[in-house]
This record gives structure tokens, C-alpha cells and sequence, in this order.
């Protein structure tokens, strides 16, 4: 059997504080044979820098995923094509930096394999999810039976069609981008792992992560405001996912919220 740890988007330097200090016991509690977390938030709330990608494969994440905000910070361009762990969206121009999947070889010498799509409802119009998926999953299944998959979307049926789409062809598909985690965990009848969203690691004290005040003053002027990301009431949100290293397919689904005391 192979376990997946899935982390929620971590957010700021707050969200990274959570995750040092709450890996070490669920590596202990779980032992994992791989951890996925996603990091498109993890500099300032907003993007990620070399420096932070580097600071979380330290705490012991084997691979970061990210998202539409992965382009936030110019520094993290360059450092994409030379460090295969961090993702982008597969479904961004080939011409983009860095690539949207990744196979790893892990303790006993089995392959996963992590895929990452952007979605297109309320969000910017790049490449067709659903295609690029198909063709990220001929392109690796023959070198993975075990294949993961982060699609980073706002809408919830967007996300709920993308786990019917793949059910049966991966062994995950585990929603990111909203920070909300939701409570419909479950195995497809074609025994793939879904949630909507996993959640994230940060505030609950917060709106999405960031300091609630200036996001509520937004709202209510319309006017740009300075978000930073908020530092009371931590957590982390994510997911245990149990799969059969035979045949790829999930065995169980847990959800995973726990405070940083």
C-alpha cells in the first residue's frame, strides 16, 4: 500500500510556520511514502520565491503544486526549469518555464506519479483542463500506476466534473485554490480519491489566510488594499490517501484539520 499526505495551500510565512512544526508528528503518526503540498501562496500570501520552495522541500514536502499565482514573484521563473519538484499547470503554453507533471521513484522503488491543472471557470482562460489531463496521462501511465492529481479551480463543478472525468484513470484528484476545505471526501465508483478542495494551511481567524480587514474593506470600497497574510488561530487543512500499489487504485480517504497549539 502507498500513502499520500496531500497539504492544503500554504499561505505566507504564517502557513509555514504551521507546517514545520506539524509535519515531524504526521510523518511520525502517518508515515507517508509521499508528501505533495501546494505552494503557489507560500511567499507573502501571494506567489512563491526559490528561497520559500526551497525552505518547504526542507521541512520534508517531496513536491510542490501550485496555481494561477505562480508567476506572482519574477524570481520564480528561472528556478522552474531547473527544479523538476516544483509544478505548474500542465495545461499553460509548453512554452511556459518548469512542467505540469512529475514521476518519482520512492522508497521501495515504486513510481508515483503528480500532475497539476489550473481550471478556467473564474479564472484565466488558458488550455482545456480536461484534454491536457488526457494527455499528461498517456504520456506518464506507463511509467507510473499511481498518478495524483491537484487541480487548482474555483468552482466546485468545474472540480466535480474533473474527478468524474478522471475516475477510474488516476488514483486522486484533490481540489486546491479556494482555502476552504470541504467535507465530501470519498472514493468514485471507478476507486479514485476526490475532495473538492483540501483546504489550507494558515489562519481560520482570517479571510482565505489573509487579515480579514483589509479583504472586508475591499469589499467594501472597491479600492486596492494591502493583503498580508493573518497569523492567528493556525492550521493545517489536508488529506491521507491510501492506494493499492498493484493496481493504482484508492483504498481510503481522510481529511486531515489540525491546530498548531
Amino acid at each position: 500500500m502507498i500513502r499520500v499526505l496531500f497539504i492544503g495551500d500554504i499561505v505566507g510565512k504564517p502557513g509555514r510556520k504551521v507546517l514545520s512544526s506539524l509535519l515531524p508528528s504526521l510523518k511520525e503518526k502517518y508515515k507517508p511514502s509521499i508528501i505533495i503540498a501546494n505552494g503557489e501562496n507560500a511567499a507573502g500570501g501571494f506567489g512563491i520565491t526559490p528561497d520559500v520552495a526551497d525552505e518547504i522541500f526542507s521541512i520534508g514536502v517531496d513536491v510542490i503544486t501550485s496555481g494561477n499565482h505562480i508567476w506572482d514573484k519574477k524570481e520564480i521563473v528561472e528556478y522552474l526549469d531547473r527544479e523538476r519538484r516544483i509544478l505548474r499547470p500542465a495545461n499553460y503554453p509548453d512554452s511556459s518555464p518548469g512542467k505540469g507533471s512529475i514521476i518519482l521513484k520512492i522508497e521501495g522503488g515504486e513510481r508515483i506519479a503528480v500532475v497539476n491543472l489550473q481550471g478556467r471557470v473564474f479564472m484565466d482562460s488558458i488550455d482545456c483542463p480536461f484534454r491536457i489531463a488526457v494527455k499528461e496521462i498517456e504520456k506518464i501511465s506507463s511509467e507510473a500506476r499511481i498518478i495524483i492529481v491537484d487541480f487548482h479551480a474555483e468552482a466546485t463543478s468545474e472540480k466535480a466534473a474533473m474527478g468524474w472525468f478522471l475516475d477510474g484513470r488516476v488514483s486522486a484528484v484533490v481540489g486546491t485554490h479556494t482555502h476552504v476545505q470541504t467535507a465530501d471526501e470519498r472514493i468514485l465508483s471507478e476507486r479514485t480519491a476526490f475532495i473538492t478542495d483540501v483546504g489550507m494551511v494558515g489562519s481560520l481567524n482570517s479571510v482565505i489566510g489573509l487579515e480579514k480587514e483589509a479583504v472586508i474593506k475591499r469589499f467594501l470600497t472597491n479600492m486596492p488594499q494591502k493583503f498580508e497574510p493573518a497569523t492567528k488561530q493556525l492550521k493545517l487543512d489536508g488529506v491521507i490517501i491510501d492506494i493499492d500499489n498493484i493496481t493504482g487504485c484508492a483504498i481510503n480517504i481522510e481529511r486531515l484539520t489540525l491546530p498548531l497549539e
